[in-house]
């Protein structure tokens, strides 16, 4: 007789390494040049026991890289200085916002490296919007969060709030994820007396949130 939790556990098993692996061959090359054959054989699965979890490849990509950002939010909400930034000004979440994307860079480049083949790939495919649902899903807890913060400022006046919230929401997630996204990949000017990274984009952080903030004895 089978075991209805044993059974289900199982399938989670395999569903986690089909991900994983598609997740670094993705990474690794790119989204396009790799096959479904190629993942389930990686995986040490039959292609079609991987077609009974993800019906298309487009299913796949969405599914990685809903789950990757997903345990990036995670494991960065364990950062925070408190429980749903209790007794943080708007202006220090918003710092904290974005260090996250310091974060990206020094120690979640291959997420980056994917997330580039990402966008290329879903744009190049035509992906239809109902099979990118859930990665749209996890960008609206994104904004969700960004929310909070923008309701906070308009309360403390530490960050301004006469920016619309979607257009600060889109500009600092655009600009930041792509600049530290060309420098993880290398696509930056690299001079022969070398550079250091990290105090640039530490500088572009610093020069976001000085944009953000309020000129002294303002209050908007």
């Amino acid at each position: 007789m089978r075991d209805p939790e044993r059974d289900a556990a199982e399938m989670a098993v395999r569903r986690e390494k089909m991900l994983d692996t598609a997740y670094r061959l993705f990474s690794e090359h790119n989204i396009e040049s790799v096959t479904m054959a190629e993942i389930a054989r990686e995986a040490g699965y039959g292609n079609k026991t991987l077609h009974r979890y993800f019906n298309s490849k487009p299913a796949l990509v969405v599914a990685v890289a809903t789950r990757r950002w997903e345990q990036f939010r995670e494991s960065n909400r364990k950062r925070r200085p408190s429980a749903d930034f209790e007794g943080m000004s708007a202006a220090e979440i918003f710092g904290f916002y974005l260090d996250s994307f310091l974060l990206l860079y020094r120690e979640h480049k291959d997420l980056l490296r994917f997330n580039q083949f990402f966008n290329i790939y879903i744009r190049a495919e035509k992906v239809g919007a109902e099979t990118v649902r859930p990665y749209q899903g996890m960008i609206q807890a994104l904004e969700a969060q960004f929310h909070g913060m923008y309701l906070k400022a308009q309360q403390d006046h530490t960050i301004r709030t006469d920016v619309p919230e979607i257009e600060m929401f889109s500009t600092t997630l655009h600009l930041m994820l792509a600049v530290v996204t060309r420098y993880a990949v290398g696509l930056v000017y690299q001079p022969e007396e070398g550079f250091d990274a990290e105090k640039e984009l530490e500088y572009l952080r610093n020069a976001v949130l000085a944009g953000y903030k309020p000129i002294s004895g303002e209050v908007l």
